[in-house]
């Protein structure tokens, strides 16, 4: 659950989104820090006693701390920020910016300060009896579920690209056959005409559809992000909220339009001689590949992102029939 609180009142179940300021400092150094663990964890094979290790910090430090998957001690001054991923962070001295963990706990002791925000994301934070030192102005988020999962992914970054082979997985991925599969029956039988014009729209100007789709992302994502800085924050909301909702339909319908372009392409391929094919087998042998190419390690974000670009590209290419027909008059 995500919690926002504003010191000095630290609930740790109130629902509430994350401040922009939060959100601005946080993601990109979120970001910059997965992407050092995946390198690390490519090049190097350390061992768990010595990862373990608590990274203590005594006397004066100029700049930002980051730690990958060990504990932080923080004994002295930071000038700047903490921030630790598969770890915990403990707070005895001072700390004059943010302190965040991702997978870990952030524990402040009596007498010690933190002058910018707490985001813990896979644990909790904890304080003393009294109250923390903090500054009057900062905020607290926590998101304590998932503590464990977010904790081993933390530790491990490489199972967001290289997920581990398990039943649970084999699993995860028949489900997706399944649901894409009932979702394509679902949508086909709807709008037929549609799904029909959009995979020929889609054999025949491949290329237009990925670039309207490219800059309709790019549009979409900039403009978001701009009323979210600039827009009142209910209005700024409403475009988020929308935007999101244009994306989930956009995806849905173009998943839906590929896995029936690629499934009459199967067909075509493994039945050359047929001249009808079922389009129910279509849209399953389609399910079957995307799903089939989405569970390929290391690869699989590229494919999203393609199959994201194209979709809405579809979806603001599609042509749409509004309106009801009058009535014939009967005699």
């Amino acid at each position: 659950m995500l919690a926002l609180c504003p010191f000095p009142d630290l609930c740790h179940a109130a629902p509430a989104a994350i401040t922009s300021a939060a959100r601005q400092k946080f993601i990109p150094a979120l970001l910059a820090l997965l992407g050092l663990a995946v390198i690390a964890h490519a090049q190097t094979n350390t061992s768990a006693a010595k990862n373990s290790d608590a990274l203590i910090i005594d006397g004066n430090t100029p700049g930002n701390v980051y730690a990958l998957n060990r504990n932080v001690v923080v004994r002295g001054r930071i000038e700047q920020g903490v921030m630790v991923l598969g770890g915990d962070c403990v707070i005895e001295g001072r700390v004059e910016g943010d302190v965040a963990t991702v997978g870990g706990s952030v524990t402040q002791r009596e007498g010690s300060y933190i002058g910018g925000d707490v985001m813990v994301f896979g644990g909790v934070y904890h304080h003393g009896k009294t109250a923390p030192g903090r500054r009057p102005s900062s905020t607290t988020v926590m998101y304590a579920g998932y503590e464990q999962e977010l904790r081993e992914m933390a530790r491990n970054p490489v199972t967001l690209v290289a997920p581990r082979p398990s039943p649970a997985y084999l699993g995860q991925r028949l489900l997706a056959v399944l649901f894409w599969f009932v979702a394509s029956l679902a949508l086909t039988a709807a709008a037929p005409g549609v799904v029909s014009r959009a995979a020929a729209r889609l054999q025949l100007t491949a290329v237009r559809v990925a670039a309207i789709g490219l800059l309709g992302s790019i549009v979409m994502s900039y403009g978001v992000l701009a009323s979210l800085r600039f827009l009142p924050s209910a209005l700024g909301a409403v475009v988020g909220a929308m935007g999101a909702l244009l994306l989930v339909v956009a995806y849905l319908f173009g998943r839906v339009v590929i896995h029936a372009s690629t499934g009459r392409w199967l067909q075509r391929v493994l039945w050359p001689g047929r001249q009808k094919h079922s389009e129910t087998s279509a849209l399953l042998l389609g399910a079957i590949f995307w799903a089939a190419l989405l569970s390929l390690p290391f690869v699989w974000p590229l494919l999203v992102a393609g199959l994201l670009v194209a979709s809405l590209g579809l979806a603001l290419t599609a042509r749409y029939r509004f309106g009801w027909k009058p009535e014939t008059p009967s005699l």
